[in-house]
């Protein structure tokens, strides 16, 4: 195909899937902006924090894979968050090039208080549940298909 047959519609911003998953997450993004900030967290320190949340004392490596974040991007974040006191990095004995992440009481405590930012972000993202989980599962399944390739 000559570069003169190639429809101009492909090549519309509008008609992008990237671009409309990139808006549609800065604007998630920035919503939740407002509820983070009363808890003391940027979002991707919130991202760090729900997996921690879950499993204490993780290493860094499954941090990064869960977040889908390389070393060099996590490890300034944690390296800052451990200054805010929110959490401890600690070699292991058995493996020094582990590194695992364990909460501090403070950052124990911001869980409670961070409990309450789905529910903030709820009521102004106003889906039913059904539709959020339909979404949800929409974009898992292409984010498999992605990474599956």
């Amino acid at each position: 195909m000559s570069l003169e047959n190639c429809p101009d519609e492909n090549l519309k911003i509008e008609n992008q899937l990237c671009f409309t998953l990139y808006r549609t997450s800065r604007a998630i993004t920035q919503t939740y902006r407002p509820f983070l900030e009363e808890v003391g967290l940027t979002y991707p320190q919130y991202l760090v924090m729900l997996v921690l949340w879950r499993e204490d004392g993780v290493t860094l490596k499954s941090v990064g894979e869960q977040l889908m974040l390389d070393s060099g991007t996590l490890t300034p974040m944690i390296k800052k968050m451990e200054s805010q006191g929110l959490l401890r990095r600690k070699r292991s004995l058995s493996d020094e090039r582990e590194i695992r992440i364990s909460l501090t009481p403070e950052g124990k405590s911001l869980k409670l208080k961070a409990a309450r930012v789905p529910e903030k972000m709820g009521c102004i993202i106003s889906l039913t549940e059904e539709k959020r989980l339909r979404i949800q599962q929409d974009l898992n399944d292409l984010l498999g298909q992605m990474i599956g390739r």
